[in-house]
């Protein structure tokens, strides 16, 4: 036997001495294949989008003298960010939006999580039902469903005021004081749904094995709940945390609807998005309109990141 230790084997090469590609190559370059589609829809829909509204966002249309000769447009570079950054309506307006986030967040998750839980400790045939009930309001187009609360909300044809004047209390929906209770409650009731079966299918992950050796030693279906099902639920309240978070800073077809019966509550610039929309549409100032919009995108991004940061750290 001889004792001469082989030599490495060189990459196959073809006749004309170049390399053979490897299998492992052309099984990985199959693969990636299978994301062309989705990288070209990036590209085409988000990536060259954003591109051109950060090139619309650096110039301006103004007009020369007393203002009446025809616009033109000038490069101003960053001025349209700094006069975002320095406008108090827009801030204003993304304070309100926050202030109802940290309300109506917190309940959508809580009510989320207490029907996801209900759901999974009943029958499969019950919770079969339950989902499609609850799945309703999501699917409902969000123009449509604005415009069915609105008439629910009308003090002169809705049913709710002539209930609520039965016990003696005069609602006005549409009041100062209540068009962000209003508000709420049709964006709970739209969101509901979907947080509770993205929380369902994270509880439909738990093995079966652990829920059976928790009831063997004694623990009360409460216990369960708190101390197992609950924990399997926070990456999916984080996904949906973020999700509702990033929903609610865009808030734009409710108040602008809700503007239609109430423009004395409700202005122009009610939220950053109604903001946004007046400036493009309304006043025709395209290129700060897209200032805007760039500055609440960064804003949903900062944003975002604080919640996955927050999310893998308690993982």
């Amino acid at each position: 036997m001889s004792n001469a230790k082989s030599a490495p084997t060189k990459p196959k090469q073809s006749a004309n001495g170049g390399r053979h590609i490897s299998w492992r190559t052309l099984e990985a370059l199959k693969g990636a294949s299978f994301t062309w589609p989705f990288l070209a829809g990036f590209i085409f829909f988000v990536i060259i989008p954003v591109a051109m509204a950060l090139q619309v966002s650096l110039y301006s249309k103004q007009k020369s003298g007393l203002g009446l000769g025809e616009a033109t447009t000038k490069f101003v570079g960053l001025q349209n960010f700094a006069e975002a950054i320095k406008d108090a309506t827009f801030w204003t307006g993304l304070g309100r939006v926050a202030l109802y986030a940290v309300i109506v967040v917190p309940l959508t998750q809580l009510l989320s999580m207490a029907i996801a839980l209900l759901i999974d400790a009943s029958s499969k045939k019950m919770a079969s039902r339950f989902r499609i009930f609850l799945l309703l309001p999501y699917m409902t187009p969000g123009i449509v469903a604005t415009t069915i609360w609105i008439y629910l909300y009308s003090p002169s044809v809705g049913p709710l005021t002539p209930f609520f004047k039965m016990f003696g209390l005069n609602v006005n929906f549409f009041s100062s004081g209540m068009v962000w209770s209003s508000i709420g409650q049709m964006a709970i009731w739209g969101g509901l749904g979907f947080n509770m079966l993205i929380m369902y299918g994270s509880l439909q992950a738990i093995p079966g094995e652990i829920i059976e050796a928790a009831r063997l030693d004694g623990a009360s279906e409460l216990r369960i709940a708190v101390s197992i099902k609950v924990p399997y639920m926070l990456t999916s309240v984080a996904l949906t945390t973020m999700l509702n978070i990033i929903a609610t800073v865009q808030l734009f077809d409710q108040p602008f609807l809700f503007r239609s019966v109430s423009p004395q509550t409700i202005t122009k610039d009610f939220t950053p998005a109604m903001m946004i929309y007046n400036q493009a549409f309304q006043v025709g100032n395209l290129n700060y309109a897209t200032a805007l919009s760039i500055v609440l995108a960064v804003i949903m991004g900062i944003a975002s990141a604080i919640i996955y940061k927050l999310q893998n750290r308690e993982n």
